[in-house]
């Protein structure tokens, strides 16, 4: 990672962080090398950080599992306080069941946090690329997913719109979401 890249992930993660409760068990779905639940430390409890490029190791108090996050996951079923996307779900191509998923497997109450970056923002990372500002982080894995695409995914799906932002000069989005009482 470069120098842009790690600002970006950086302003991502205290974006999501505060909505994290403290003593929260944590699934960072795409979570690179863990960089999130590290930033998180002591506020969080026997979580998990899943990505298909990191390597399984165990770190304290989360652990970190090579893999991808997908429908019929082998994750218990309400296990989780909150799982966390940040610049994930605008590389995976079945939204709709990763929303069901999240909600099988977070406790009721449980948060959805979200970011994902504008349709332009492609452009202007390919740019950024070119001129060795960032590196780009599988870029060429963007599915082109629209924004507004993601509260129809997750809202009726077991969950309630509880925060939208938009950051990082209007191209990227924050969601946040809660999972309904069964």
């Amino acid at each position: 990672m470069r120098f842009g890249d790690r600002f970006l992930q950086l302003w991502r993660m205290r974006m999501a962080s505060p909505w994290i409760v403290n003593g929260s068990r944590v699934l960072d779905i795409g979570c690179h090398d863990g960089e999130f639940l590290e930033y998180l430390g002591a506020r969080i409890v026997e979580s998990v950080g899943i990505d298909p490029e990191t390597k399984t190791v165990e770190l304290g108090n989360y652990s970190l599992l090579r893999g991808t996050f997908a429908p019929q996951s082998d994750f218990a079923t309400g296990y989780f306080d909150a799982a966390v996307m940040l610049a994930t779900l605008e590389h995976m191509n079945d939204i709709d069941g990763i929303a069901q998923e999240c909600a099988r497997i977070l406790r009721p109450g449980g948060r959805v946090i979200i970011t994902v970056p504008s349709l332009i923002v492609d452009q202007l990372l390919a740019i950024l690329i070119r001129a060795r500002i960032l590196e780009g982080m599988s870029l060429d894995q963007h599915h082109g997913l629209e924004p507004s695409q993601v509260p129809k995914a997750f809202v009726g799906n077991s969950f309630s719109l509880l925060a939208h932002k938009r950051f990082q000069l209007g191209f990227n989005h924050l969601y946040v979401f809660e999972k309904d009482d069964d």
